[in-house]
């Protein structure tokens, strides 16, 4: 699985991302995951021009110690599909984007 990892994360900057992303993205029936929503605007074409499936995200999981971001694009809605597939140039720089920005404005430092 391809993946964007922080690791050694400090117990504070868990807290403050834990709390950031519980209070922005909800929290889900599986502890520390969450699933970010992508734009339509940065859908592929397969995946935009499949509606039944849409909405995509990416899922991001949070540990004490590190941050996971999966780099598949993927729907809650189907398991397999030719629209689920790894993060596009666009989209990959896009969730790296968002972590880092949210990094910047918890001013957490890695």
């Amino acid at each position: 699985m391809k993946q964007y990892v922080i690791d050694e994360l400090r117990p504070r900057d868990y807290s403050d991302l834990k709390a950031y992303l519980d209070r922005t993205y909800g929290t889900d029936a599986i502890q520390g995951v969450y699933w970010i929503p992508i734009a339509q605007e940065r859908l592929s074409e397969t995946q935009h021009s499949h509606s039944g499936c849409q909405p995509f995200y990416f899922a991001l999981e949070l540990e004490p110690e590190r941050l996971a971001c999966e780099l598949l694009v993927r729907t809650k809605n189907r398991v397999r599909c030719d629209c689920i597939a790894y993060a596009n140039v666009q989209q990959r720089n896009w969730i790296m984007g968002l972590i880092d920005t949210i990094f910047e404005e918890l001013a957490i430092r890695t």
